[in-house]
C-alpha cells in the first residue's frame, strides 16, 4: 500500500468517527470526551485507540462495537485498541464537550485534575476536607446554591446533585 493511501485511510477514519456519540451521553462525541485518543497505522493496518473514562466502564463494549460499525459503514477496516495508560482524565474533555454537557443538563467538571500542575496546587485531590464541598452550578438555572445528594449518579463517573433554587436534580461529571 502506498503511504498516501494509508494517510487517506487515517483521515477517512477520523472523519467517520468525528461525530460518533458516547452511548451514555449521546450529545457528546467520543472525541469531545477524550475517549477517542488516536487513529494510526499499525503493523496490521488501521488502529483506533480508545481510553475508558475508568477501567470498569460498562460502555466500553458498546463503544468498541460502535467504532467497528462506523468504520465498516465508511468502507474501512481496522481494529480497536483499548489503552489504559495514561489513565483518562476529564482534562481531556474539549470546551465543546463542557458546553454540550451543560446544555444537556449535566454539570461539567468544575476543576482541572492538574495533569498540568499549577504552581502551589496539589497534583491529585482524593478527598475533600470535612465541611468543604465543591460548588457546582446548576446546569438548568445557573445557581450555585446546590448540594450533592449522592456521590454516584446515573453512572460511576457522575455524582447526583440537587439545585436548592429551582429544585431540579442533575448529574455532575466528576473531575478525575
Amino acid at each position: 500500500m502506498s503511504t498516501q493511501f494509508n494517510q487517506d485511510a487515517v483521515q477517512a477514519a477520523w472523519a467517520a468517527l468525528e461525530q460518533l456519540a458516547d452511548p451514555e451521553i449521546p450529545v457528546v462525541s467520543l472525541r469531545e470526551l477524550g475517549i477517542l485518543r488516536d487513529i494510526r497505522l499499525g503493523d496490521e493496518g488501521l488502529e483506533v485507540v480508545i481510553t475508558p473514562t475508568y477501567s470498569g466502564c460498562p460502555a466500553m463494549g458498546q463503544i468498541e462495537d460502535d467504532v467497528n460499525a462506523t468504520l465498516q459503514a465508511a468502507g474501512l477496516q481496522g481494529r480497536v485498541i483499548t489503552q489504559l495508560a495514561p489513565a483518562w482524565t476529564t482534562d481531556w474533555m474539549t470546551d465543546e464537550a463542557h458546553e454540550k454537557l451543560r446544555a444537556y443538563g449535566i454539570a461539567p467538571p468544575q476543576n482541572r485534575c492538574a495533569s498540568q500542575p499549577v504552581q502551589g496546587e496539589s497534583v491529585l485531590r482524593f478527598v475533600r476536607q470535612a465541611g468543604q464541598s465543591e460548588v457546582v452550578p446548576c446546569p438548568k438555572c445557573g445557581s450555585s446554591h446546590t448540594v450533592e445528594t449522592s456521590h454516584f449518579g446515573s453512572t460511576a463517573c457522575k455524582a447526583l446533585y440537587k439545585c436548592l433554587d429551582c429544585q431540579e436534580p442533575f448529574d455532575y461529571f466528576k473531575p478525575y
